[in-house]
């Protein structure tokens, strides 16, 4: 019993071992992006990891070299439009994949599967081209098309949509209701968990978003707050608290979306699963 009791503790240690190592370098590029806002270049190439105190400065000067406030302003707007338009359709795409699924509509899916596969490099160019030739460019339209619905969004809503049940939608037909309004009476309200972890995978990716807006939208009006980082990355001499400082700017509204959904985020992520 004393050896089973050990060996039960030993395995506990370790797993809380391993969670909190996991936990620490998870959490260490945050922790070394925020410090290295608050020192200078000298310190922060001469490996400082304590707080200094040019944090301000490196704001003024952040905010003096570039146009901070339109960049967030275009992110947060393309941002929000992102996530909305990209729930809106691919919740319906995973909605009518499992609910009225046959044989075609599964073969589909399974091209949706394979493109999954394909890095988004790989169709770049022929994805300019091809807008260019429309005349897309510099358009929001352009903008948002391509990440208008992603075949993992839509797998993630068909997988959350087989645990919807059945009996329910026979139910709703016979008291009168459409197709429409089930989706939107009683799909919608019963996987709020769902929406919302979908809701923070998008925002963080459509956030994070570089290389497409800066191929697509190629005037300063329309930068961004990664696109804004990377200038800063440009010129002989780079102020790397200034970048420190930007990346942190740029870092904050994806972990406080994070946490404030991070509970729905973790239920839908288990209902989809299941």
């Amino acid at each position: 019993m004393r050896e089973g009791a050990f060996s039960k503790k030993a395995s506990r240690f370790c797993m809380y071992a391993f969670l909190i190592f996991a936990s620490f370098i998870s959490v260490f590029p945050l922790y070394w992006a925020f410090i290295s806002a608050c020192n200078n270049t000298q310190q922060i190439l001469g490996g400082r990891m304590i707080p200094s105190t040019h944090l301000i400065e490196n704001l003024t000067n952040l905010f003096a070299q570039q146009d901070v406030w339109r960049a967030m302003k275009n992110s947060f707007a393309t941002t929000l439009l992102q996530v909305v338009l990209s729930l809106a359709v691919s919740s319906i795409a995973g909605y009518g994949f499992e609910i009225y699924h046959d044989k075609y509509k599964d073969r589909v899916m399974s091209i949706l599967m394979l493109a999954m596969m394909v890095p988004f490099v790989a169709v770049l160019v022929p994805l300019f081209q091809m807008f260019s030739k429309v005349g897309l460019l510099n358009t929001w339209v352009g903008f948002f098309l391509p990440s208008l619905s992603t075949p993992f969004l839509i797998m993630y809503f068909r997988n959350s949509a087989r645990t919807f049940p059945k009996d329910t939608i026979e139910a709703a037909r016979i008291d009168g209701l459409n197709e429409f309004q089930i989706f939107i009476k009683m799909f919608i309200p019963m996987m709020k968990p769902t929406y919302a972890s979908a809701a923070t995978i998008t925002f963080m990716n459509a956030w994070n978003s570089y290389l497409w807006p800066k191929v697509i939208m190629q005037t300063p009006d329309a930068t961004t707050m990664p696109m804004l980082v990377s200038n800063l990355m440009s010129g002989y001499v780079i102020d790397y608290g200034v970048v420190m400082a930007g990346v942190t700017l740029c870092s904050l509204p994806t972990v406080i979306i994070f946490f404030i959904l991070q509970k729905s985020f973790t239920n839908g992520v288990a209902g989809a699963v299941k």
